[in-house]
């Protein structure tokens, strides 16, 4: 496996609990959220899956000029 592609995934990895912790908090925080929190849990798992790997890619290759 390349090793960008290496380092994308990690990041992704990352990534996706980033976004889940946010997403969670606003769903359970916010008292009209909270009471869909059965619908709109999915929904932000489902973002996640969708957005993550797109984060990931853009950020992964900022983070080799780093190291």
């Amino acid at each position: 496996m390349k090793p960008d592609m290496l380092l994308a995934l990690c990041v992704g990895l990352v990534t996706s609990a980033v976004i889940f912790g946010i997403g969670a908090l606003i769903v359970f925080s916010i008292p009209e959220l909270a009471d869909n929190a059965t619908y709109l849990l999915p929904a932000v798992i489902v973002s996640i899956a969708i957005l993550a790997p797109f984060i990931a890619w853009r950020v992964s290759p900022r983070i080799r000029v780093r190291l």
